[in-house]
């Protein structure tokens, strides 16, 4: 599949079907997480209908077949000029295929087009996966954030190739050595005083 071959739509509050493949992607992408932050299909349906708010942004990208292939979803904050992105979630079987970063920039696209600056994502580390994870950050933390290294296929990598930046981290976010990796990009271009 081609990134080409994928429609990238919003996800509608009324679209029942739409509401059920996003819970079951939402679910099947993070069920090798421990722990699995969505486990059950009512946890991940109630994920789903929590970022469906009015004035948040969720899209979903589906196939030439009309399959859902992957979502996103994101709501302003800081009066719209920030935007977090949470969450990000393409079904297994689609990954690695150009699907999340077709629905990263087409969410920076619904972003800018709102007046929004910066998308800010936090990335949790439950597992060991990067060198950020169990071990104390304090009281160097910026110091473990400049050698962060990925051990383990943690998504922090992902966000970087889309153009985002490691730009702090919440330590013991989750529990004694589970930090958040905060990451953001800017999406409106800056306006020089050059010109």
């Amino acid at each position: 599949m081609a990134v080409g071959d994928v429609e990238i739509r919003t996800l509608d509050h009324d679209d029942h079907t739409a509401i059920d493949a996003a819970a079951r992607i939402l679910n099947a992408a993070f069920a090798d997480r421990r722990p699995a932050p969505w486990s059950t299909y009512a946890a991940a349906r109630a994920e789903v209908l929590d970022v469906l708010a009015p004035d948040a942004i969720c899209r979903a990208a589906f196939d030439q077949d009309g399959r859902m292939l992957g979502w996103i979803a994101g709501a302003p904050d800081y009066g719209g000029n920030v935007w977090e992105l949470h969450p990000l979630a393409v079904h297994p079987d689609a990954q690695r295929r150009g699907v999340g970063r077709a629905l990263v920039a087409d969410f920076e696209r619904q972003v800018a087009a709102r007046g929004g600056v910066t998308i800010l994502l936090g990335a949790d580390d439950e597992e060991g996966m990067t060198t950020l994870g169990n071990v104390d950050l304090y009281p160097n933390v910026c110091e473990h954030i400049a050698h962060v290294r990925n051990l383990r296929n943690h998504p922090f990598e992902f966000y970087q190739k889309c153009g985002f930046a490691i730009v702090g981290v919440v330590p013991d976010a989750n529990g004694v050595g589970k930090p958040d990796i905060l990451m953001a990009k800017r999406v409106l271009p800056v306006q020089s005083d050059h010109s």
